[in-house]
């Protein structure tokens, strides 16, 4: 954790406390890359050595602020994703059949991408956006959301509490191991698709 973030946060946590990590979390969620993950480490490390956190209460104010967050990052994406899909989609190459295949995809493995998400750094931010863009249905949504925050709050505050400031390496690299496994399955299920694709029209050639 760099040394100066490190002091300006603990500078926060001393004048607000708990609200430091609602709001530091909330905002993570709803699409802000803020340093979320970064903020409940040091509140769990502060409740383990000072004492002046409980780790009880760093944990549910994290928890409610992640829902909140991304069901506010879900709606947002639901009500204006769409508008900004259509009018510069063309520009990054996203055609009207691309959001209807994300949709299909959002629709049958949405909910492991939501609970995983959670715990995979660039993929936390965009959830909740990129869910309500895709319209996966909410309360689908803020269930398996709800599941996710609550289990990766623990997994973080536990892990940050017993081990102190070095489960942050250790939270980065399981995370990017979380990316090659979620880029593997995306690799596989395209091959797969297209196979299946592929052989009715060499059926038809022949």
């Amino acid at each position: 954790m760099d040394h100066w973030l490190q002091e300006h946060l603990t500078y926060f946590f001393q004048r607000y406390g708990y609200w430091t990590v609602f709001v530091g979390v909330m905002v993570e969620s709803i699409g802000v890359p803020l340093p979320g993950e970064t903020i409940l480490i040091l509140a769990s490390v502060l409740a383990a050595t000072t004492g002046k956190l409980n780790i009880l209460y760093v944990a549910v104010f994290a928890v409610v602020a992640a829902i909140c967050g991304d069901n506010i990052g879900y709606f947002i994406g639901k009500s204006g994703g769409r508008l900004l899909l259509r009018r510069y989609g063309a520009f990054f190459h996203i055609e009207p059949q691309n959001i209807a295949h994300g949709e299909e995809v959002f629709r049958r493995r949405g909910p492991v991408a939501v609970f995983f998400g959670r715990f995979i750094a660039g993929l936390r931010v965009l959830i909740g956006p990129l869910a309500g863009v895709l319209r996966m249905p909410w309360k689908r949504f803020f269930m398996f959301n709800a599941l996710g925050a609550v289990a990766w709050v623990t997994a973080v505050t536990a892990a940050a509490y017993l081990l102190g400031p070095a489960i942050e390496p250790l939270l980065r690299k399981a995370g990017w191991v979380l990316v090659g496994a979620v880029i593997v399955a995306a690799a596989v299920y395209y091959w797969r698709r297209r196979k299946h694709v592929q052989q009715p029209r060499e059926r038809k050639a022949a």
